[in-house]
């Protein structure tokens, strides 16, 4: 079994920050109160472990060890294990996942923009799990399927599937008769935030302005998120690792595992990102290949419209062109995608072509 261990093997970046119990805040994102467990000026590389909920949930037993044990896995990460012991998550009020932070930026202020280039990407096991609930999903009430003898009106439990990775660095999925799906892997991280301004609790779950579970899994090595700054020195924080995941995460969640990120985070306060920051209200991203503009709305529809209206306004900020033959020009070319349908709040990211805008 390989295993990525706290402070063990490859550290790049310029600081380190482990995903142990004190520098970890589970099920709850960070607020403006919330204190940094890092400081890094405008620039900085950041390496940090981030953990997967799945094994160390209530619902899962709260023993991570166990849990993997119980298929066929042995050998799970120390800081798993210290989260799951640490006693501090309450299911009826707190989201599942386990958020690495909050790092803040020296000289952040709201209406600025951070920047967040993903550097590297390293899988920090090679098996993680796909989990089903009642209540979540693309199919709620239909999936997970009741096993034998389960009493009517009771809450049919869980089905988490384990996933491995194999040799030729595909994700492996059993169908149960000897044969296996294989796929190749994407990883990425689903959460990616700053902290929201308030000092309310902030649930792990819905994404919003803030960034936080956006789910975009063209989000990988190389991407680039840019997220509103939303109080003073910003109070970014990473989570819920992805080994792959298809567009929708239709179960509920994706082949979920750990991995360790190197960050690179750059502050923007010009003029025209914190305009642009300002018209569209919601994170931005860009990919080597395609500008990312995003929709976030519980109604899927609402979550296109935003998605194009932030897509015309960035043509127009970026570009000056004009909204009608913006529209048109994404109706003839870009492709809406939908990142999630499962997060309360429902994600689309309308991708445009770089290629397209040369010589603009």
């Amino acid at each position: 079994m390989n295993l990525l261990q706290p402070h063990s093997g490859p550290l790049s970046g310029e600081v380190y920050l482990p995903a142990d119990p004190d520098r970890i805040s589970w099920g709850l994102l960070p607020n403006a109160a919330s204190e940094p467990v890092l400081t890094v000026d405008s620039g900085a590389a950041v390496c940090l472990d981030t953990i997967s909920h799945e094994g160390i949930l209530e619902d899962q037993g709260r023993d991570p060890a166990a849990f993997f044990a119980a298929a066929g896995i042995s050998g799970i990460l120390s800081d798993t294990a210290l989260v799951a012991a640490s006693g501090n998550h309450d299911p009826s009020t707190q989201g599942p996942h386990v958020l690495t932070g909050p790092i803040a930026i020296n000289g952040a202020l709201p209406g600025d923009v951070l920047e967040v280039e993903v550097l590297e990407l390293r899988r920090r096991t090679d098996y993680g799990v796909i989990s089903n609930r009642h209540g979540k999903g693309a199919l709620p009430g239909e999936y997970p399927i009741a096993p034998p003898g389960h009493p009517d009106g009771e809450p049919v439990p869980p089905t988490c599937t384990v996933a491995t990775v194999d040799a030729a660095e595909r994700g492996v999925i059993g169908v149960g008769d000897g044969r296996a799906l294989r796929f190749p892997l994407n990883p990425f991280l689903g959460i990616m935030g700053v902290a929201a301004a308030t000092e309310e609790p902030v649930h792990s779950v819905p994404p919003g302005p803030h960034g936080g579970n956006l789910d975009i899994r063209m989000l990988g090595v190389g991407a680039r998120l840019y997220l509103p700054v939303q109080v003073p020195g910003a109070l970014f924080y990473a989570g819920d690792p992805h080994f792959a995941m298809g567009d929708g995460e239709v179960a509920l969640t994706a082949f979920e595992a750990p991995l360790r990120a190197t960050l690179r985070f750059r502050l923007h306060s010009d003029p025209e990102m914190r305009r642009l920051a300002e018209v569209l209200a919601t994170p931005f991203a860009e990919t080597r290949d395609d500008h990312l503009l995003i929709g976030l709305d519980r109604d899927l529809d609402a979550a296109v419209a935003q998605a194009t209206r932030n897509a015309i306004a960035y043509l127009g900020v970026r570009h000056r062109i004009p909204a009608p033959i913006a529209l048109a020009y994404l109706s003839a070319t870009a492709d809406m995608r939908i990142s999630q349908v499962v997060d309360i709040v429902k994600g689309v990211h309308c991708c445009i072509r770089k290629s397209d805008l040369e010589g603009l």
